[in-house]
């Protein structure tokens, strides 16, 4: 088994402790808690071609999307310590992401929020306006990549707050 010692951002964001049932029922599938902590790191690591910038911010849309709080505070955090200027972070976090000028970042948000609200519509046509927009294929996939992770933190984050609350509530 992991040790309690290692990071875990989710562990982290929730406040989970050894000695509640909520982390101990993360460590019965350890292989599966290392992994999206290993997705988490590849997915935001600087070596992929896609600006990481833009990645943050597309975590940061997706979370307060979804209104997942732990998690807006945390790609809040790591947008603006990437530099982003405050008020485009504004802007994502209060969907206003039409305002945005940069025809690729809108294009990648617009995107973003049609998979994370309405998956149906991350159509060929929707991808194309990706293309459009001066998007390299390798780039398309690592947002879809980054998009679907998104969506499965954000419900894992939703699923684990549950259980802590009937945690606590017995």
């Amino acid at each position: 088994m992991q040790s309690a010692e290692a990071f875990d951002l989710i562990d982290t964001l929730l406040n989970l402790k050894p000695d509640s049932k909520t982390w101990q029922a993360r460590q019965f599938r350890e292989k599966v808690k290392n992994g999206t902590q290993a997705s988490y790191a590849a997915l935001f690591s600087p070596d992929l071609s896609f600006p990481l910038q833009d990645r943050w911010l597309v975590a940061l849309y997706a979370s307060s999307l979804m209104q997942s709080p732990e998690l807006t505070a945390h790609y809040t955090e790591q947008a603006l310590q990437a530099g982003i200027d405050e008020k485009l972070v504004q802007i994502v976090t209060e969907d206003h992401v039409e305002d945005i000028v940069k025809s690729e970042l809108n294009s990648v948000l617009q995107f973003t929020k049609k998979l994370i609200l309405d998956p149906i519509e991350g159509n060929q046509e929707a991808l194309l306006t990706l293309k459009q927009s001066g998007l390299s294929t390798q780039d398309v996939v690592v947002l879809g990549q980054l998009i679907g992770f998104l969506a499965y933190q954000i419900r894992l984050v939703a699923g684990l707050k549950a259980m802590q609350k009937l945690e606590q509530a017995a």
